[in-house]
């Protein structure tokens, strides 16, 4: 049998090795064929692993197989159950290429998935996404940046889809841990390190906003979370302080400080009431443990983006926990305060602008304390109160600083007060104020204070204890209570045209802003004009006056003029005048230039007054004593005050030639006819006994000195009213026993303590007492005595 004949093989290609055979059959496998027993037959293997394999190409750098790919999501709509089945496959697959390092095929993996998220929004999706979520994990696992980044692109675009289902069980713990480890990264080439921070930047952010609005997922805003979070984004926002900002930051081009602060923006703008302390405590610890509250740049920064970032009505709140901070700190060193204080004050306006919350007092009474605390530290020089071995050793200068910060502070924040706000305040510190360190507080208060209502700016609660700090033997602390004074009467910007203390001719040429006296302008000053005035004549005797003193008085003369004068004011402040230059005259225990400086405000502010109210012979007569002086006693005018000789004759202003003068311009003179003298408003009793020749004891009632009766019994009359128709009746009833039950007793006491012969001396009442006819006796000798009850004792002196 012929041998059969074989074909001739010699014109065909070599066939491969073995080896490089077996590794294509592998790859086959892989990407072609899935595995069980129906591997080696593609037609009975599942259709979606079919239609999984055909988007892999068989050279990776081809890049998806769009065609296909369009196949599976058609399918994957199709068929939605099969959604969890095909993510599962996906993931095994990339899990392999993961180990093989097979990169290519894993970026085609996580494009497959990409589009699928994007395409489906079925029930079924939450499985999805868990597979989903696993291979975004595995990724960010990986030890390539280039994996990593791939990883957390993926999980932003997913981030930024709105599922119509809701989650129970999905948790995002390792990938907060794991993002904010990458915005740490320290790689040592620079890109990729600049790289992966971003990438942990956008991962952050997409973490935020998947959760941050559902609230089946796990709470985003529990200290567990932010305590990561939120320095993750402080470190990079600081790692390039003081970069200059692209005008576009969305460029592709945008830096790490850029993105991260943007990404810090919107974590706070979707903060809620409740989530505002988790949010900001970080921050604060954050400044603690870098030491970053004495440069006060990077800390004003934060705090400015955080103000300016969160909801204005939950802005108090930041306050809130930055003074509770700065109580924290106490006994830190003054830096460390005063960059807290900074921080406050730069917070505090923006909260103003928008809501003020329960904060107001709140603020004050912090810094305050704060106040105090710095001047007892800058005292002792310790922090604490017994002096150790071991106690920190301050620095003035930094307290000094310190207390600088805090006035300022104080000041800025009322300045974004309302009038009636801004004048508790003040009453507040003034209640507050312990030592003399802290008196520029409330100057800081008043500075810039506008108010249209006096009765409002300068309640009697406020103004007794301002007062009472004008005579004070701190020449400091006077002046500043006259600045205070100045600043709040001041409301047409007046006070700077007052300065410095000169003779005008024509006052014209001060353009100063006058306005009609209002209403409550007139009740101001019926209540308080003659404690104004006590005060100012009183200051006047202060030894210890420089030359700003009598400039502050010259400028509270001249506002109280312009602001609040009507024509009784107008006298009485002639009167002032008038009784300065007495005073001037007589204390010949004032020193000499303080003697001086008295007559030059005095004739300073009677050429003021006499052309404001614009009398021609009051004028004249000003102004002849004027030329006098300068040519006689030029140091008796404010432009050259030197020594004081003895002043007399044409030099001098003359009470009756004013009084005549203003008589005749329609002006109520009676009281201008009385020289001006302070005197203490209220009442003072005195209660003594004598006793006769015979032994009987002769009672000298109270006597009454009072100033403005009249202006006193219309307060009391009306606080009478006021009381009866607000109080309740108990009240009323109380206060009437209280009130008459120390009456009755001294009553019964005095008839008591006198017989029947008790009779009422007659230097009381300047005339012989009455007999029961009502015939008076001659005046000499001894007199009839007259029983008690048909006694007629002077109306002031019964009740």
């Amino acid at each position: 049998m012929p041998l059969p004949c074989f074909p001739n093989f010699s014109g065909l290609p070599d066939l491969p090795n073995p080896r490089r055979l077996l590794l294509d059959c592998c790859t086959l496998l892989d990407h072609q064929v899935g595995g069980g027993v129906c591997g080696c037959c593609g037609a009975l293997r599942p259709r979606y692993k079919r239609l999984v394999d055909n988007i892999f190409p068989e050279d990776p750098e081809d890049g998806l197989v769009k065609a296909n790919m369009e196949k599976l999501t058609f399918y994957a709509l199709s068929a939605p159950e099969k959604l969890d089945r095909i993510g599962a496959y996906l993931s095994e697959r990339l899990s392999r290429d993961v180990a093989r390092h097979r990169y290519g095929y894993v970026c085609i993996a996580m494009e497959a998935l990409d589009q699928l998220l994007m395409a489906c929004h079925c029930q079924s999706i939450n499985l999805f996404v868990e597979s989903f979520l696993t291979m975004v994990r595995k990724l960010l696992e990986a030890d390539k940046p280039n994996l990593q980044i791939l990883g957390t692109n993926s999980f932003v675009k997913f981030a930024n889809i709105e599922e119509d289902t809701a989650s129970y069980h999905r948790s995002y713990d390792f990938f907060v841990s794991r993002f904010s480890e990458m915005c740490h990264s320290s790689y040592e080439d620079p890109d990729i390190r600049t790289k992966i921070r971003m990438a942990g930047i956008r991962g952050l952010q997409g973490v935020v906003r998947k959760t941050v609005n559902d609230e089946l997922q796990a709470n985003i805003w529990d200290p567990q979370h932010m305590d990561k979070i939120v320095p993750s984004l402080l470190f990079n926002l600081q790692q390039e302080e003081g970069i200059e900002r692209s005008p576009s930051p969305e460029t592709e081009k945008e830096s790490p400080v850029e993105l991260t602060e943007r990404c810090f923006r919107e974590l706070l703008g979707r903060a809620a009431y409740d989530n505002i302390k988790n949010a900001v405590k970080p921050v604060l610890m954050h400044l603690d443990n870098h030491s970053l509250w004495e440069s006060k740049t990077f800390s004003v920064r934060c705090f400015k983006i955080i103000m300016y970032s969160i909801q204005s009505q939950h802005s108090h709140l930041v306050i809130q926990q930055l003074l509770g901070h700065l109580d924290a700190n106490s006994k830190n060193s003054a830096r460390v305060r005063a960059g807290i204080v900074e921080v406050i004050s730069e917070a505090a306006v923006i909260e103003a602008s928008g809501s003020i919350g329960p904060t107001v007092l709140e603020v004050f009474n912090t810094l305050l304390k704060q106040l105090r605390l710095s001047v007892d530290y800058e005292l002792t020089g310790s922090y604490d109160s017994f002096a150790n071995l071991g106690s920190k050793v301050i620095k003035v200068h930094e307290e000094r600083q310190l207390q600088e910060a805090v006035i300022k502070t104080i000041g800025s924040f009322a300045n974004t007060l309302p009038t009636y706000q801004r004048s508790e305040v003040m009453l507040f510190i003034i209640g507050k104020i312990p030592v003399p360190g802290m008196y520029p507080s409330l100057g800081s208060v008043t500075a810039g204070f506008q108010s249209t209502n006096i009765l409002t700016a300068l309640p009697t609660s406020f103004l007794d204890p301002l007062l009472s700090f004008t005579l004070m033997e701190d020449a400091e602390i006077r002046l500043l209570v006259l600045d205070i004074l100045i600043s709040i009467i001041d409301r047409h910007d007046n006070r700077h045209k007052f300065s410095p203390v000169r003779i005008i001719s024509d006052i014209s040429v001060l353009k100063l802003k006058v306005d009609k006296c209002s209403r409550q302008d007139n009740l101001f000053m019926k209540k308080h004009s003659q404690r104004l005035y006590r005060h100012i004549y009183l200051a006047c005797k202060e030894e210890s006056s420089v030359q700003q003193h009598f400039e502050s008085l010259y400028t509270l003369l001249g506002l109280i003029c312009v602001e609040l004068a009507n024509e009784e004011v107008v006298v009485d402040l002639i009167r002032l005048a008038l009784a300065l230059q007495d005073l001037a005259l007589t204390e010949e225990a004032l020193p000499v230039y303080n003697r001086c400086a008295i007559h030059a405000l005095s004739a300073a502010y009677l050429n003021l007054i006499s052309q404001l109210t614009t009398v021609p012979t009051f004028c004249q007569h000003v102004h002849e004593v004027i030329e006098s002086r300068k040519k006689l006693v030029p140091f008796l005018l404010p432009e050259d005050v030197l020594k004081l000789e003895k002043v007399e004759g044409e030099v001098l202003f003359v009470q009756a030639k004013i009084a005549e003068m203003l008589g005749g311009s329609g002006y109520n003179t009676e009281r201008l006819a009385t020289s001006y003298i302070p005197q203490i408003t209220g009442l003072t009793l005195s209660l003594s006994f004598k006793y006769t020749e015979t032994g009987c004891p002769v009672i000298f009632l109270p006597f009454l000195i009072h100033v403005n009766v009249e202006e006193l019994e219309r307060e009391r009359r009306r606080q009478v009213v006021e009381r009866f128709q607000t109080a309740p009746f108990e009240e009323i009833a109380a206060h009437c026993g209280a009130r008459v039950s120390p009456m009755l007793y001294c009553l019964n006491h005095v008839i008591d303590t006198c017989s029947i012969s008790l009779s009422l001396s007659l230097s009381l009442l300047d005339r012989p007492p009455p007999s029961p006819s009502g015939s008076v006796g001659n005046g000499h000798g001894r007199t009839r005595s007259v029983p008690v009850y048909e006694m007629k004792f002077p109306d002031l002196c019964v009740y």
